[in-house]
């Protein structure tokens, strides 16, 4: 790829990104640019990694095609003011989901803008990274977005009003699973003298499995239910105790955190002056 790409943020997102670009050879080292806050925490990546640390946003941002801005909310606003003027055919790309296009617009005009919600399981290389674009970008730069973005797992479009329960159900799923295995661990320890620690390799190599089941097999969830709780047999006993308890538990979930976003919305729009 030819593209000449700015990571302005080295936080846990930016680095993570840094981090798969240089991991695939996507990119050139070359080729990346690479801004923070704090100098002294990129510096060293030149002689290690050949790619450019810059010492101002502005300069990462004018040597690059694709630009990612990865910050926290109350930054974003001064940063893009820092990096104007951005040429026409920059590609501005926003990892914070707060901040609505119509924001973004009124400080860098109509150019190319995307907003990209990568999971931690980009980690493993399997990112359910949520993707959402501004009406200049073209189908042309999707494509070449959606290459960057494989690097960290699966690709998913969809429209900016969906952002946000798209990332409750990828963003903040791991944690929320993570969350209920965890209690299914503690709930069979009294039953049974197998360690703690096989008993979360049981769960967690079952869960991969289970969801490469589905994935690879094209099933639904109901299809794996049928296909192991048979009538009458023990595993039924288990899924109708969550098919009668876990429905308002799982109603709770998004009413709580969808109330949360919004006030996380609301305070992302007042830091940026609006």
């Amino acid at each position: 790829m030819d593209a000449k790409i700015a990571i302005i943020g080295y936080g846990s997102m930016g680095r993570m990104i840094f981090e798969k670009l240089l991991a695939s050879s996507l990119v050139e080292p070359e080729n990346i640019y690479l801004a923070n806050r704090t100098f002294e925490k990129i510096t060293a990546l030149k002689e290690e990694c050949g790619v450019n640390v810059c010492k101002t946003n502005k300069e990462a941002a004018s040597n690059a095609d694709i630009i990612f801005v990865c910050l926290r909310p109350g930054d974003i606003k001064a940063v893009l003011e820092e990096i104007q003027p951005v040429s026409a055919d920059s590609h501005i790309i926003s990892l914070n989901g707060s901040i609505q296009f119509s924001q973004l617009e009124k400080v860098l005009g109509q150019i190319k803008i995307s907003k990209v919600i990568p999971s931690v399981t980009a980690e493993v290389n399997e990112s359910q990274t949520l993707v959402c674009h501004n009406e200049c970008v073209s189908e042309k730069d999707k494509i070449v977005l959606e290459r960057i973005l494989h690097t960290l797992g699966n690709v998913i479009e969809l429209p900016e009003n969906e952002m946000g329960m798209g990332s409750e159900l990828v963003s903040c799923m791991p944690g929320f699973i993570a969350a209920l295995f965890n209690e299914l661990k503690k709930a069979a320890r009294p039953h049974t003298k197998i360690s703690e620690e096989k008993i979360i390799e049981m769960l967690a190599n079952t869960m991969v499995g289970t969801g490469r089941l589905i994935a690879e097999k094209n099933m639904s969830f109901a299809d794996v239910i049928e296909r192991v709780a048979t009538k009458g047999g023990i595993t039924q006993e288990g899924t109708k105790v969550i098919e009668e308890k876990f429905p308002p538990v799982a109603a709770e979930i998004f009413e709580k955190t969808l109330a949360k976003r919004k006030v996380t919305t609301e305070k992302a729009i007042e830091s940026f002056g609006e």
